[in-house]
Parts: C-alpha cells; structure tokens; sequence
C-alpha cells in the first residue's frame, strides 16, 4: 500500500503530522508493506528567492497582532510539537521561499535518501539554529543526508533542475482538492487532513488496507490543523496539546 504527503517544510503542522504519521504506521499490523513518498507543496509558491524574515514578526504582521500575541501562537504550535518529542524553537525561526528544498528533495528521492533529508531540513528549521534558507545550510544538510555535494550544488545551480518535478506534485494536490498541508493519500482511495492524533492514522491505514469505501477525514480533532495556501497555520486553542 502507498501512502503519499504532501507538506512544506515551512508547515510545523507537517512537521508535527509526519511524527503523528509515524506514530500512526508504528500501530498497523501491515506496517512492513507501507511505501510512504512525500510529495511538494509550496505555502507560498509567489515568495521571491532570497526574500526572508522571522517567522514571529511575519505572524504579527500577517493577523494584526503584537509581537508577544504572536509569541504566543507560537508557543501553541510548540506545545504540540514538544508532546509528540520534537524540538520546536520559537525565537529566530526565519521563513521564505521553499523551492529550492523541494527541488532538493526530488534529487534525494532518486537516490534514496528522500526520507533522510527530510528529517535533517524539519529539525534544522523548526528546533536548531539552522536556516533552511541559507544556500550552504541546505548544501550541508543533504550531504549530511548522503548526497554527492557536487550534484547538489549543480541542481541549486540550475533553476529548472526538478523544477517540473515540483510543479507537477502541487498540480497533482490540486486535482486532488488539497488546499493546505500536511495531505495524506492512502492508496488513492482514502484523504486525511491536518496532523491528525496517531490514533487516527492507524484506523485510516487498517481501513485503506481493507479497501473500504469511507468518507475522508476531516480535521474534526483540535490538534489536527493544517496551514494553507495563504501561507497561515492553524493556531490550537491553549491547552489543546496532545
């Protein structure tokens, strides 16, 4: 069975899904015979190369709120992250465009190490103090990852390397209806949205596995959100953490 997401490593709700994903997959019986591929998804496929800024003072501007209010929404972010093990920085982050880690991506899937590159870029983003921006950052994270550096300066180098590759994936949500990640497709026959409780994934995975006709998920959990295409996340309520 082939389950594809689709995230953004922008997205901390992708970040904190893929670990309830993980989690989930851990609880299936048929865990062995599960391909997972991760597919593409720019927040913000208009944001110009090399334009970047901190992710605080984006949320302030972007929903008229103080910096400590945004301060805030971050926390609840970071709250879900850390229940589920994961280091979440919420001081430094920086955002902008992620073309070129995508693009990166697609070469690590065709070696193999798609899985291993992923991992490195969500902790460097969202708990070191790593930009994921920084064309030698992402040099050095898929090197680290087990790609010839050679190759991948020479694919940052050339802006239509993977490029289709990428576009052809956010097409592809498209067709699906997916308008914010993280996106689940279990087999092509099952949706589910939003970074959903463990739980919910494994009754998704053993129904997937069955073949039954059923009405997609939805993000009816509170901690199960998503951010979408404007670029904006969903924010829990507080005390609304696994």
């Amino acid at each position: 069975m082939r389950v594809e997401i689709w995230s953004d490593i922008a997205c901390p709700w992708c970040y904190i899904g893929k670990a309830r994903f993980e989690k989930g997959l851990a609880a299936f019986a048929h865990r062995d015979e599960v391909e997972v591929v991760h597919r593409s998804f720019e927040l913000d496929p208009g944001h110009a190369k090399g334009d970047t800024g901190l992710v605080v003072d984006m949320l302030a501007a972007k929903y008229g709120r103080s910096r400590t209010e945004a301060l805030a929404m971050e926390e609840g972010v970071a709250a879900n992250a850390r229940s589920e093990g994961l280091g979440y920085r919420i001081e430094g982050r920086d955002h902008g465009s992620t073309f070129d880690i995508h693009r990166l991506l697609h070469l690590a899937k065709a070696r193999g190490r798609q899985e291993e590159l992923l991992n490195l870029a969500y902790r460097a983003n969202f708990a070191e103090e790593r930009s994921v921006y920084d064309q030698e950052t992402l040099v050095s994270l898929a090197v680290e990852a087990g790609l010839d550096e050679a190759e991948v300066r020479g694919v940052l180098a050339d802006a239509d390397a993977y490029a289709d590759e990428v576009r052809a994936d956010e097409r592809e949500a498209a067709e699906l209806g997916a308008n914010g990640v993280p996106f689940f497709v279990l087999d092509r026959r099952y949706g589910v949205s939003g970074g959903q409780p463990a739980e919910v994934f494994t009754q998704a995975l053993e129904q997937a596995w069955q073949g039954r006709t059923i009405t997609p998920v939805g993000t009816s959990s509170p901690d199960a959100a998503v951010c979408d295409t404007d670029g904006s996340c969903e924010i829990p309520q507080a005390g609304a953490h696994s």
